[in-house]
C-alpha cells in the first residue's frame, strides 16, 4: 500500500491500491478501480451487498448494480465495464513490459505487437494474424505498439469505438438521458423505445458539444487536487510535530527528576507508555486521514487526466459522454473536500504537571501529571462551490392554456412532471391536484383534504403533496392516469415546500412561528431526521429544492427577497438576494446543479451556477407573476405557472 508521503504521479492509478491499474473496471458513477481491488472491496461486505443487490462506490458512495445480478458475488467486479479510455493508455506507459494477453493465459510470455480496440487486448504477431482471420474479429480496429509510441493521438483510437454493454459486437450509437446510459441501435429499440429523450450521436451530438466545457471541468478537477494536496501537507506537518513533541517529554521528566525520586520513576514509565500510545493513536489517525485523502486525490487525478486526454484527442461522442460523467463527480469531490477542510484539526501533545508536585511527593504517579491531547481548528482555504460547466440559453417555446372542466379560477401553487412526461398541478383555489397528459390535455383531478402548497414526485407511481393548514403530507398514486390516495403523513411542523431526497426521505420547508422558518429532512412516515431553523420576518409560502447528489438544499424566503443554500448538516453555503429579485417563490436544480428561482414580484427568473453566481436573469417571455417552476431533466424542459392569468403555463427549453 502506498503511503501519503509518496508523490501522486500525474498518471491514472487505482484509488484503492494507489498503484497502476490492473484490468480497470468502471462503475456507473465513472470511478475506476483494479478488478482485483474492486472484487476485494465487494467481498469484504459480501453478505450486505448480496442482500441489497448492489454495491456502493468506494469513493463517492453512489450505488452501482452489476449487469447480471444472477452471477455469484465473487464475479461481480468482472461484470462492470472495462474503462476503455484508461485501458487504452496502458500500451504507451508500459510498452516494454507489454505481453500478449492471449498467450499469457496459457502460461506463455510473448511480447505484444498490437492492441485490439474492440477486444481491449494486447496481442503478439501470431495472435494478431489469427484475430484478423476470424469472422467475428476480422473488422476489429488494430493499433500497433509502434503507432501508439510514435503518435499519442492513436491512444484515443484504441478506445474510440465504445461498445454496447449488452452487445459487445455492436458500437454505441445512442444515449438515453432517462437512464443515463449509452447503447447500441438494438438496445435503443428494445429497451429505450418509450424513454422521453434518446440522443442520436450522428444527429444530435454536434449541437450538444457546443454546450459542454471540458476545459472548465479540467480546471475544477485541478482545484480539487490542489486543496487535497494542501490538506495532506498540513497533516504531514502535524504528524512531524506530534513526534517531536512526544520525543521531548523524556527531557522534561529528567529535569524534574533531580527534585523527586521514586514517584518520578513511576511517572516517567507512565509518561513513556502513555505518550507512545497516544502518539501512535494520533499518528495513525492522521495517516488514515491522509490515506483516504490520497485515495480521493488519485480518483480526482484520474478524472482530470481522463478529461484532459479526451479533451485533446477524443472523438465527439467521447467528449460528450466523458464530460457528462465528470460533471456528476465534481459535486461529490467538492463536498468531500469541503468537509475535510472545515473539520480538520491540528493536534498538539503537551505534558501537564500538577502544581502541587513539589509538596506532594507521596502521591502516586497518576497524581503527578498526565499527557493531554489538544486540538485546534486549522484555517485551511475552503474551496468554493462548483461553477457552471456548460453554456446554455433559456428559451420560451409555448404558452399552455389549461382546459380544466371543473375550475373557473385556478391558482397553481405547485407543478411537477410525472412519468411519461405527464404534468401534475396543485390548485389552491379548488384544493385539487390536476393531471395533464404529455400534450397538456386534462386527464383527471383529485380533491385533497386541504389547501395544497407544493408537490413533488416520489417515484414513477407516487407523488407527495403538502397541506400546511393540516400539518400533513398526502401521498398519492398516479398510476394508470388515475389519482388515488395511499396514505397521509402527519408532520411535526407546518410544511410548504417539499422535495424528494431519495432513500425514502423528503426535504420540507415552512413556518415554525416566532419569525422563524425551518427546513427539515423527514422520512416518508413523518419522522424528523434533522431540522434547521432560520429567521424570516414575514409569513409566505416558501419552496425548497435539492441537488442530484443530495448534498445541497435551496430555500426561498419571499419576505426577505432571498434564496439560501445549505449543506445537509445545516451549514449555510451562500445567500442570494440581489435587488432585482423580489418575492422569490419556486426553485429547482437542473441536471448540472444549476439553480433556477422565480421572482414573483420582479417578473423574472434567475439562473445561477452551483456556487450561487449569476449566469443570467431571464426577463423576456416571463409571465408577470411567475410562481411555481418544475423541470423535466431528461428533456431540459421547464414549466412556470402564472398567477396573473392562472390558467396559463409557460413552457421553456434549455438550449
Amino acid at each position: 500500500m502506498a503511503t501519503s508521503n509518496e508523490q501522486c504521479k500525474d498518471e491514472p492509478s487505482c484509488p484503492i491500491c494507489l498503484g497502476d491499474f490492473n484490468i480497470p473496471r468502471q462503475l456507473p458513477c465513472a470511478h475506476t478501480f483494479c478488478q482485483t481491488c474492486l472484487q476485494s472491496y465487494i467481498t469484504s461486505e459480501d453478505t450486505k451487498y448480496e442482500k441489497l443487490g448492489y454495491i456502493e462506490c468506494p469513493v463517492c458512495r453512489q450505488t452501482a448494480s452489476p449487469f447480471k445480478r444472477n452471477e455469484p458475488i465473487s464475479k461481480w467486479a468482472s461484470l462492470f465495464h472495462i474503462d476503455t479510455v484508461l485501458q487504452s493508455m496502458f500500451p504507451t506507459r508500459s510498452k516494454v513490459d507489454r505481453v500478449c494477453e492471449a498467450c499469457i493465459s496459457e502460461g506463455i510470455s510473448v511480447t505484444a505487437e498490437g492492441f485490439c480496440a474492440v477486444c481491449q487486448e494486447a496481442m503478439c504477431g501470431d495472435c494478431l494474424k489469427v484475430h484478423k482471420k476470424q469472422k467475428v474479429s476480422k473488422n476489429h480496429t488494430i493499433i500497433t505498439m509502434e503507432e501508439v509510441s510514435s503518435n499519442p493521438q492513436n491512444i484515443m483510437k484504441i478506445a474510440e469505438g465504445f461498445t454496447c454493454s449488452e452487445h459487445d459486437s455492436e458500437y454505441v450509437q445512442f444515449y438515453c438521458r432517462d437512464h443515463n446510459v449509452a447503447c447500441c441501435a438494438t438496445c435503443s429499440f428494445r429497451k429505450h423505445k418509450t424513454c422521453s429523450i434518446v440522443i442520436d450521436f450522428k444527429k444530435d451530438l454536434p449541437s450538444l458539444l457546443q454546450k459542454i466545457k471540458p476545459e472548465n471541468v479540467v480546471d475544477e478537477l485541478e482545484k480539487v487536487e490542489t486543496h487535497l494536496k494542501s490538506y495532506m501537507e498540513l497533516n504531514e506537518s502535524c504528524i512531524n510535530g506530534i513526534e517531536l513533541q512526544v520525543k521531548g517529554f523524556s527531557d522534561q521528566v529528567q529535569q524534574i527528576r533531580r527534585k523527586i525520586n521514586v514517584a518520578l520513576d513511576e511517572l516517567e514509565t507512565l509518561i513513556k507508555t502513555e505518550g507512545t500510545r497516544i502518539c501512535k493513536e494520533q499518528v495513525i489517525k492522521k495517516q488514515e486521514e491522509n490515506y483516504h485523502c490520497l485515495s480521493l486525490m488519485h480518483a480526482v487525478k484520474n478524472s482530470r487526466v481522463l478529461m484532459e486526454t479526451v479533451k485533446k484527442y477524443g472523438s465527439d461522442p467521447q467528449k460528450f459522454l466523458t464530460t457528462e460523467k465528470m460533471m456528476l463527480q465534481l459535486s461529490s469531490y467538492y463536498t468531500q473536500v469541503r468537509e475535510k477542510c472545515m473539520n480538520n484539526e491540528t493536534i498538539s501533545i503537551e505534558l501537564e504537571f500538577s502544581p502541587l508536585i513539589e509538596s506532594v511527593l507521596s502521591l502516586s504517579s497518576s497524581g503527578l501529571g498526565k499527557i493531554v491531547t489538544k486540538t485546534t481548528a486549522e484555517n485551511l482555504t475552503i474551496p468554493g462551490l462548483l461553477k457552471a460547466t456548460k453554456d446554455c440559453q433559456f428559451e420560451k417555446v409555448d404558452v399552455i392554456d389549461v382546459k380544466h372542466p371543473d375550475s373557473t379560477t385556478p391558482s397553481y401553487y405547485g407543478v411537477t412532471f410525472l412519468h411519461r412526461n405527464r404534468v401534475m398541478l396543485a390548485d389552491v383555489s379548488q384544493n385539487q391536484c390536476i393531471m395533464l397528459s404529455s400534450s397538456y390535455e386534462f386527464i383527471t383531478s383529485y380533491t385533497l383534504t386541504g389547501r395544497p402548497a407544493s408537490l413533488c414526485v416520489v417515484d414513477d407511481q407516487k407523488v407527495a403533496v403538502s397541506i400546511p393548514s393540516h400539518n400533513t403530507i398526502q401521498i398519492l398514486s398516479v398510476r394508470d392516469d388515475i389519482i388515488s390516495p395511499i396514505r397521509t403523513v402527519i408532520t411535526q411542523q407546518t410544511c410548504y415546500g417539499i422535495e424528494a431526497a431519495g432513500k425514502g426521505e423528503m426535504v420540507v420547508t415552512g413556518d415554525c412561528g416566532n419569525n422563524k422558518y425551518h427546513w427539515s429532512l423527514i422520512s416518508m412516515e413523518g419522522d424528523v431526521k434533522s431540522s434547521q431553523q432560520f429567521d424570516s420576518p414575514s409569513r409566505f409560502f416558501n419552496y425548497i429544492a435539492i441537488n442530484r447528489a443530495k448534498t445541497r438544499v435551496y430555500v426561498t424566503l419571499p419576505g426577505m427577497h432571498t434564496l439560501l443554500s445549505f449543506d445537509m448538516e445545516g451549514k449555510k453555503q451562500f445567500t442570494y438576494n440581489p435587488s432585482n429579485l423580489k418575492n422569490p417563490r419556486g426553485v429547482l436544480v437542473d441536471r448540472d446543479d444549476n439553480i433556477f428561482v422565480t421572482g414573483y414580484a420582479s417578473s423574472n427568473i434567475h439562473h445561477l451556477s452551483p456556487d450561487g453566481s449569476v449566469i443570467q436573469v431571464i426577463t423576456t417571455g416571463v409571465p408577470k407573476y411567475p410562481f411555481a417552476i418544475c423541470m423535466n431533466r431528461s428533456r431540459d424542459m421547464f414549466i412556470v405557472t402564472d398567477l396573473e392569468d392562472n390558467r396559463k403555463l409557460y413552457l421553456y427549453i434549455l438550449k
